[in-house]
């Protein structure tokens, strides 16, 4: 090798090294607060932020279980800012804050420009929900949406041929006209998920099953016209539901935060570099394919 070689290596190794430190010095101080360390700062309101279009609970189901597991934390704010999302990751998210509240901690949702539909579901497994009075709530209902293009493809000469095994396998086929046989199946899968949906606010705003069918018809209402349905208990902001949590608790003054920590993702980088959508924008989905369950505004 020769000189100009071994000093261009050496060049890149020592680079290699400084990047390798620099990243484990990033994770060290992300993850160097301990439950004792938070302790020793006083009480915490941990803050749990449901953003965008739910299509995964894993990571805030995470988190509502490190804050019930942790001392530190006497409390947890909930801020929505969802239009809804698919029916499970939902479902998972409003069991874990139940649990957090099991756990004996207070949980505050607290909505910002829109908590509609799963959005909304999420928020009635708290103890309190604060809206501002502009807020998007409600659409209570769910949604299954498939493409028919029978139309289109014999017009441009496609014969879509499919072979299957069971006679509803491929019911939503985008190919043909849905049946009435399908539709019926389709129409009682989508009531029985409207159903739990509707038992799940009656059970955590403390209403009525008919009091809430009378709002839950898949219409939108704002902050205010959900406080006179005692959809949600008060109207105001953030630093509203952190002083609610705080009080809950038993914690004097302005109660210190715990924000969530950002993860730090290679995907995001390079979407946000290339000017991509978030991943989670990309949710319609394609005609023909199996479509989850959403609950969306």
């Amino acid at each position: 090798m020769t000189p100009r070689g071994r000093v261009a290596l050496m060049v890149v190794g020592v680079t290699l090294g400084i990047l390798v430190l620099f990243i484990g010095t990033v994770w060290v101080l992300m993850n160097a607060v301990s439950d004792e360390g938070l302790a020793a700062g006083g009480p915490r309101v941990a803050v749990v932020e449901i953003e965008g279009i739910i299509v995964d609970g894993a990571s805030a189901v995470r988190e509502l279980r490190e804050h019930a597991e942790n001392p530190a934390v006497k409390a947890v704010v909930l801020r929505v800012n969802s239009p809804g999302g698919v029916v499970a990751p939902t479902q998972e998210i409003f069991a874990a804050i139940q649990r957090v509240r099991k756990s004996g901690k207070p949980v505050i949702a607290s909505f910002g420009a829109v908590a509609a539909s799963g959005g909304y579901y999420v928020a009635t497994a708290a103890d309190r929900i604060y809206a501002n009075p502009g807020s998007l709530t409600g659409s209570i209902g769910v949604v299954m949406q498939m493409a028919n293009i029978e139309g289109l493809l014999k017009k441009v000469g496609v014969d879509y041929v499919v072979v299957k095994a069971g006679a509803y396998k491929d019911m939503g086929n985008f190919a043909r006209t849905m049946t009435p046989e399908e539709r019926k199946i389709l129409q009682a899968l989508l009531d029985d998920v409207y159903s739990q949906f509707v038992d799940a606010v009656a059970e955590g705003r403390g209403l009525d099953r008919k009091d809430v069918l009378a709002f839950a018809d898949g219409r939108i209402y704002s902050g205010q016209q959900a406080l006179a349905l005692k959809m949600v208990d008060d109207l105001g902001g953030f630093e509203d539901a952190v002083e609610a949590a705080g009080k809950l608790a038993n914690i004097s003054g302005r109660p210190k935060l715990l924000y969530p920590r950002k993860r730090f993702s290679f995907r995001d980088l390079i979407e946000s570099r290339l000017g991509l959508p978030p991943s989670t924008s990309l949710l319609p989905a394609l005609p023909g394919i199996r479509t989850p369950l959403y609950l969306m505004q």
